[in-house]
């Protein structure tokens, strides 16, 4: 029987490893597209939580509305975000990813997961199912934990809730 020492070693270093290798292809792979970390964080809160002013991105950043124009225009200029009129203020522009900013987020993503498959491969299928069984009961316990995960719902995977926005 596993002791919870060693349980609690285990989990750590598997979330070492593999936050360390998902971290690690990301960033490469958002680094060979050229944007910083508050770029990227500025496309995932697009992502996920749709358009939204500038003054909405300075807060985001933490940074002024200058900043964070200048931010967006970068972005606007290489073609992952897009200005567009606000429907409730005509003077005002909403920023949003365009299609191609979406899709790199999508591609990001998938980079950041890709070794997953390559594991996969060289785990045996009974292997696989211990693990798939012991990965369900650490996430619903995890969810008890953290409510604002239920987004990521049983039979939810993170990649098929990613397709959603």
């Amino acid at each position: 029987m596993t002791t919870i020492a060693s349980f609690d070693e285990v989990l750590r270093r598997w979330t070492e490893l593999s936050m360390g290798r998902s971290m690690r292809d990301f960033v490469a792979f958002m680094r060979d597209h050229g944007l910083s970390m508050s770029q990227v964080s500025l496309l995932f809160r697009l992502y996920y939580q749709g358009q939204c002013g500038v003054s909405d991105i300075a807060s985001h950043l933490t940074v002024s509305n200058a900043a964070a124009s200048q931010t967006v225009e970068r972005l606007v200029q290489q073609g992952w975000l897009e200005r567009n009129e606000d429907p409730n203020d005509r003077r005002a522009k909403q920023v949003a990813l365009s299609p191609a900013g979406q899709q790199l987020i999508r591609d990001g993503i998938e980079a950041r997961v890709h070794w997953m498959g390559e594991l996969t491969a060289i785990l045996s299928a009974e292997e696989q199912a211990a693990i798939a069984a012991a990965m369900e009961a650490l996430t619903r316990a995890a969810q008890q934990l953290d409510p604002a995960s239920q987004a990521h719902a049983p039979g939810r995977s993170f990649a098929s809730s990613e397709k959603e926005h």
